[in-house]
């Protein structure tokens, strides 16, 4: 019976040398985001195991170079430059110097004679003029590089042919920019991608003449390491470029990369200046940086070059079970989720290739089960992040979102400007428009059209939720001076409208002035008069599905009811004088009561007075289709005109009766109509009406056992 090895996954812990560092740098680059220098940090780390030929050997997988593909994105000024300057010039600066400048040359000059032997056998030459023809031959290909940040096919083959004589270091290629420059190194990622998994590529015939003769190939693999770094909105462009990553990823990256994201800064809190200036100037930081340095300095040594890290069988049986595990994980996906399952089931090869990195930096030639923990961790974070990076938003969530951020109106040349995707004939900019339209229908974003000398002109904002614990009002003992703003919880409310002599809006006021020049706009409560013809009986049956704060007037008699209802809205609104004006409009003839019509301004106030109060608990009032100018409010008017035919109660009932509610609404018609005064028979074929408006009516013989047995209740009781 097997026994389980592989910790819990949220058990595992960070490298220690790798952690340390990537909080140094997070410090430096005034980052939140840990993930992003870790990744950093573990490709430059790859750099050096790479760099000296560092090989896995492993009973299952074989001999496999010790490399790292990583993309990393994040905005700009999020600290890739920080970084990498810190990890070049600071962490592992002496060791590319000493490999660079001893290393490297004492590997060529023991490598080439031994090739020359090799050649001269196979072609019965002398070996010194095969020496020198190979001297010539690796002078040819150019300069050393141990890092680089762009190359073309036949340049990396030529690198590559370079190092495969010296039979020493790496193709390390680390891009900026990868969205503005992906297109343009698309020959040099192809080459990359055959190399991650032994670093072997195949040879390509080209012609063959006296000026340009053909390399003599040179058998042996050359370990390559990649970092591609940039913004993602550049890279999620939503057009052309986005495109092509995706396709990139879908040809084999996706599971050969680690991966780091971000669309935030992530920018830590600013401290006090003076801890600042203690945290960037610590000696002791320094004086840890200074020992890798050395450390790593003296690992470039020629004695470390072709180092073979051993895995012990208990290791890789951990191995085995996190790759069983990310298998079961990647087999409960989506079979649409191609690029997910890709990458999720290859997560195990990652993490060995990754382990042998953090063997290295240890300086040991064996890989324990703690080199394999702290690299599944750090790529099941990368897979973290490869997810954040697959739910990008699309075109037209960026345009909805792109139009409520913006701060003025816009216009059709102002999107085509400001957004690369948007482009295209006047039918697809159409349809995109609709789909961003309908993105904020559900995601309280409100996309504003109005016209001027035949130009659109295209508003939006991002709607807050009500906060029912912070609603807007204003109050003072005189009726203009003096208004004075403060939070209200909606269950306080009563405090204030029952608060003799005090006067209320539901807009904060500049200066405390009440008139509409000093409204401030943005309003969550709806206020309404009934001054005469609907009991308070008669609304409660209409509100009933609603929250709301009902309490009576002054002028309150109970033989003619008046009070006021406030009813919280679904969203804050900030609305201008004619809009207001127009959503209070539109308000009046979709609710069924006698409302005071002439208490629609933005600045109205109303007189608190004791008196009978209740709250009702239900809905929020939905006001998204009744904000003029949005295609939820076209939807509105379009309804309220094909329904032209009922009135505003049965109009009412229809609109607010779904399947789940049905019986109970059709219950409260027909209990509102006899206290009005209809006979049952006049009840009954009005609800007969209202059920046969519904999208989903309930059938007559139910009407009749339910609805109008609880009339006819109702009217025998009525004296």
């Amino acid at each position: 019976m097997s026994t389980k090895r592989l910790k819990p996954l949220d058990e595992l812990t960070h490298h220690p040398v790798m952690e340390k560092l990537a909080n140094i740098i997070q410090v430096r680059a005034r980052n939140t985001d840990t993930t992003f220098f870790r990744i950093q940090v573990v490709y430059y780390f790859a750099v050096m195991a790479a760099l000296q030929r560092t090989t896995i050997n492993s009973p299952l997988y074989q001999e496999i170079p010790v490399n790292i593909y990583a993309i990393n994105l994040s905005p700009s000024g999020s600290g890739k430059g920080v970084s990498c300057r810190i990890m070049e010039r600071e962490v592992i600066k002496d060791f590319l110097a000493v490999f660079r400048d001893h290393t490297m040359p004492l590997l060529v000059e023991q490598n080439l004679p031994k090739e020359a032997l090799k050649r001269a056998s196979r072609n019965g030459n002398d070996p010194d003029e095969e020496h020198d023809r190979l001297k010539a031959e690796y002078a040819a290909t150019g300069p050393f590089l141990p890092i680089f940040d762009s190359a073309t096919e036949a340049a990396l083959k030529q690198a590559r042919h370079k190092l495969q004589l010296a039979k020493a270091g790496s193709l390390n290629l680390q891009i900026d920019e990868i969205g503005t420059n992906l297109s343009s190194n698309a020959e040099s990622l192809g080459v990359y991608l055959q190399m991650y998994d032994t670093g072997d590529i195949k040879p390509k015939y080209t012609k063959n003449s006296v000026e340009n003769k053909r390399a003599v190939p040179v058998t042996g693999s050359t370990p390559t390491n990649m970092l591609l770094f940039g913004t993602p909105t550049k890279l999620f462009d939503g057009d052309k470029t986005e495109a092509e990553f995706i396709q990139f990823l879908d040809t084999g990256y996706a599971r050969r990369c680690l991966f780091g994201f971000t669309s935030t800064h992530g920018r830590l809190a600013a401290p006090d200046v003076e801890d600042l200036y203690d945290q960037l100037t610590n000696t002791d930081t320094d004086a840890y940086m200074d020992e890798l340095n050395l450390r790593f300095g003296r690992m470039a040594d020629v004695i470390n070059t072709g180092r073979e890290l051993m895995i012990e069988k208990d290791t890789e049986l951990l191995i085995l079970e996190y790759q069983s595990l990310c298998n079961q994980r990647a087999d409960a996906m989506s079979k649409f989720a191609q690029l997910g399952i890709a990458e999720m089931s290859h997560r195990y090869f990652k993490a060995l290739k990754l382990s042998g990195v953090f063997a290295f930096i240890d300086d040991t030639n064996i890989i324990t089960s703690e080199h394999v923990e702290h690299a599944i961790h750090l790529v099941e974070e990368s897979g973290h992040s490869f997810d954040q990076l697959l739910t990008q938003d699309g075109k037209h969530v960026t345009l909805a979102r792109f139009i409520a951020e913006s701060n003025r109106p816009l216009t059709q040349a102002d999107l085509v400007e400001s957004l690369p995707f948007y482009r295209g004939n006047a039918t697809a900019l159409k349809t995109l428009m609709n789909l961003a339209i309908s993105y904020g229908y559900k995601n309280n974003i409100i996309i504003q059209r109005s016209y001027e000398s035949g130009v659109e002109f295209l508003e939006g904002e991002t709607i807050k939720e009500t906060d029912l614990n912070d609603l807007v009002v204003s109050y003072s003992t005189d009726i203009v001076r003096d208004y004075v703003t403060e939070p209200l919880p909606w269950n306080q409310l009563h405090v204030l409208t029952q608060q003799n002599g005090f006067n209320w809006v539901n807009h904060r006021l500049v200066d405390g002035y009440r008139d509409d020049d000093h409204v401030i706009e943005g309003f969550d409560l709806l206020v309404l008069d009934v001054d005469n013809g609907f009991t308070i009986e008669m609304c409660q049956h209409i509100l009933a599905d609603y929250r709301y704060h009902l309490h009576t007037t002054k002028s309150h008699s109970p033989s003619l009811h008046r009070y006021r209802i406030v009813i919280p809205l679904s969203h804050r609104l900030v609305l201008d004088t004619d809009s207001y004006n127009q959503f209070m409009e539109e308000i009046y003839q979709y609710i069924p009561l006698e409302l005071d019509y002439s208490t629609k301004d933005r600045c109205r106030k109303w007189a608190s007075c004791p008196g009978t109060y209740e709250y009702n608990e239900g809905k929020l009032f939905d006001v998204l289709p009744f904000i003029p100018n949005t295609s939820r409010n076209d939807e509105h008017v379009q309804r309220m005109k094909d329904q032209a035919d009922l009135d505003n109660l049965e109009r009412w009932f229809v609109n607010n009766t779904g399947k789940g509610n049905r019986n109970q609404n059709l219950v409260r018609y027909a209990l509102l109509l006899t206290d009005a005064g209809y006979t049952l028979e006049e009840v009954r074929t009005k609800v007969l009406e209202v059920n046969s408006q519904l999208y989903s009516p309930i059938t007559e013989k139910e009407i009749a056992k339910t609805v109008m047995v609880t009339a006819a209740k109702r009217l025998n009781k009525r004296p």
